[in-house]
C-alpha cells in the first residue's frame, strides 16, 4: 500500500465542485499528474490520483470481463501514471491489474481489470490542509462490491430478530455502497487499445478478501438466548486520511487500529454479571483494515447492529510538541464545553473532507435527522461512561483534562447509542508518541478502557432490546 508523497504547502486552487457522481468532471489542460495511492480493502478498494489541477475524465465501465476504463483528458502519460501498475497488491480484492497509456493526444486511458463485478464511483475532490496533511486535486476511483452482505452484520441482525446459531468469525461492515452507477455498460469499449501494451493477464485466481483478522466469534446466544452485549469500536480515520502524524512519522489511524484491535479481545472474552443473568460482550468494528469510513457510515453501522456503545478512538495533536495526556469527549446539543473541545470537535469532523467523500452518494436529510435527534439521555449516559474512562486512565498516565469535553462531534451524533470519543494521547510530544507505538502502553490503555466499559454496564445494565423488524 502507497504512502502519500510529501507535497510543499502551496496556494490552494478555488473553485469546481466537491464531489462530482460518475460521469464528466471539470476540465484542466496541462495537468501534472503528483502521486496516485491504491486502498485495498474487503470493503471497497480506492484509487487516487493526485494532480496540481483538476481532471476531466470520463468512464466505461465494461462487465464482461469486468474492467473499469477512465480517460483523463488534458494529460500525458508521466512517471507516476506508469509506476502505479506496480502497486497494484496480489491480494487486492477487487483489482488483478493495471494497464495505462497515450491513448489519444492529450489523453490517457486506465483500465483496471477487475476480480468480480463492481460499483464504481469516480468524483473529484477539492484540495485541503487539515493539520499535517494536506492535498492537492484528487481524482478517485472507489470500487464497491456487487454484493455488500457482510458476515457479522448479518449475523447480529439474524440475532437481534430472534435467529437461532450465532457464531462465525468477526468481520467488518463494509461503508453502504452508493447507488448503482450510470456508466454505459458496451460490449467491448477498450477494443484494441493499446495494442502496444496490451498483455493479457492471468486468469484471476481465488485471494483471501483482505487483510482482516478474525480473532474471535461473534455474539454466542445468553443461556436464555435473549440478549448479548454488543460494543461498537470505532478505530478514526483509515485509507486516504492518516489522522494526526508525530514527529517520527508515526500515523494516528494505525495506532488507533492496533489498540481497537487489542479492545476487541478483551471484550469477545469478558462476561457482565447482571441482576438479569450473565451477557456475553462482543465488539464490532466500523473497520478492521486501512480502509477510510466516511463520519456518517460510521454512526450508521453501531446503529444497524444496535450497539450498546460506540467507543471513537483517535490520537490528540497539538501546534506546538508540550501538550500532553488523554481526553475523554461526549456530545454537547449546544456550545463546546472549552475553546480546546470545540477545536478538537472542529478538527475530527474535518476527516470526510481529508478521506474523501463522495457527497452527490449522502443523503442529507438523514444527516440532519441524526443531528436533531441526538438526545439529552444518550449524552447523560455518555458523560458517565466518559467519567469511567477517566478514572482508570489517570491510573496509568496522564490527563490532559480532569472532566469529560462536551462538543458537537459529528460521529458522536448516533440519537440511541451512548457514545464517547478517546483521545489516547498526543500524538504530537515526542514522548507520549513513543508510549502510543509501544506493545506495553497500548495493552495498558485497552486494559484501562475495558476496565471502565465493564464498571459502566455493572451501574448500568442495558435495557432489554427491541427487535427490529
Amino acid at each position: 500500500m502507497s504512502a502519500h508523497t510529501g507535497i510543499h504547502r502551496r496556494r490552494l486552487l478555488q473553485g469546481g465542485s466537491l464531489a462530482l457522481l460518475l460521469g464528466s468532471t471539470g476540465i484542466a489542460w496541462g495537468a501534472s499528474i503528483l502521486a496516485v495511492r491504491v486502498w485495498p480493502a474487503s470493503a471497497y478498494t480506492r484509487v487516487t490520483i493526485e494532480s496540481d489541477t483538476e481532471l476531466k475524465t470520463v468512464p466505461l465501465f465494461v462487465a464482461n470481463p469486468p474492467r473499469l476504463a477512465v480517460d483523463i483528458e488534458g494529460i500525458e502519460l508521466n512517471p507516476a501514471l506508469k509506476e502505479w501498475v506496480g502497486k497494484v497488491r496480489s491480494d487486492d480484492p477487487y483489482i488483478t491489474g493495471v494497464r495505462v497509456g497515450q491513448y489519444a493526444n492529450k489523453t490517457v486511458r486506465l483500465v483496471l481489470d477487475l476480480r468480480q463485478m463492481v460499483k464504481p464511483q469516480v468524483f473529484n475532490l477539492l484540495p485541503v490542509i487539515t493539520g499535517n496533511t494536506q492535498y492537492q486535486h484528487r481524482l478517485v476511483l472507489d470500487l464497491y462490491p456487487s454484493e455488500v452482505a457482510d458476515p457479522l452484520e448479518a449475523l447480529i441482525v439474524d440475532k437481534l430478530k430472534g435467529g437461532s446459531t450465532f457464531n462465525a468469525p468477526s468481520m467488518t461492515a463494509p461503508p453502504t455502497p452508493p447507488p448503482p452507477s450510470k456508466l454505459g455498460t458496451h460490449a467491448d469499449p477498450v477494443g484494441d487499445l493499446m495494442a502496444s501494451q496490451n498483455r493479457k493477464l492471468e486468469a484471476p485466481t481465488p485471494v483471501a478478501s483482505a487483510p482482516i483478522t478474525t480473532a474471535a466469534s461473534v455474539a454466542q446466544p445468553t443461556q436464555d438466548g435473549e440478549r448479548y452485549i454488543i460494543v461498537a469500536l470505532d478505530p478514526g480515520h483509515g485509507g486516504e486520511d492518516p489522522g494526526a502524524i508525530g514527529p517520527r512519522g508515526t500515523k494516528e489511524k494505525d495506532v488507533v487500529l492496533q489498540i481497537a484491535r487489542r479492545m476487541r479481545e478483551r471484550i469477545n472474552s469478558t462476561v457482565i454479571q447482571t441482576k438479569h443473568g450473565n451477557l456475553p460482550m462482543r465488539a464490532y468494528l466500523t473497520r478492521d483494515a486501512d480502509f477510510f469510513v466516511p463520519l456518517n457510515q460510521r454512526v450508521e453501522k453501531a446503529r444497524r447492529v444496535q450497539a450498546d456503545l460506540f467507543v471513537s478512538i483517535h490520537a490528540d495533536a497539538f501546534m506546538t510538541p508540550d501538550a500532553r495526556g488523554a481526553s475523554v469527549f461526549a456530545l454537547s446539543q449546544g456550545a463546546a464545553s472549552s475553546a480546546q473541545a470545540r477545536w478538537m470537535a472542529k478538527q475530527e469532523n474535518r476527516a470526510d473532507l481529508v478521506g474523501g467523500l463522495n457527497i452527490k452518494t449522502q443523503d442529507a436529510t438523514v444527516q440532519r435527522t441524526l443531528l436533531d435527534m441526538s438526545t439529552t439521555a444518550q449524552i447523560n449516559d455518555s458523560l458517565k461512561l466518559g467519567s469511567e474512562m477517566l478514572g482508570q486512565i489517570r491510573r496509568i498516565g496522564k490527563l490532559h483534562k480532569p472532566h469529560v469535553e462536551q462538543a458537537g462531534f459529528a460521529v458522536l451524533k448516533a440519537p440511541d447509542i451512548p457514545s464517547v470519543l478517546v483521545e489516547t494521547a498526543f500524538i504530537s510530544n515526542p514522548d507520549e508518541e513513543a508510549r502510543l507505538i509501544s506493545d506495553s502502553y497500548q495493552n495498558e490503555l485497552a486494559n484501562a478502557l475495558m476496565k471502565s466499559i465493564e464498571r459502566y454496564f455493572l451501574r448500568n445494565p442495558p435495557l432489554a432490546r427491541v427487535r427490529n423488524t
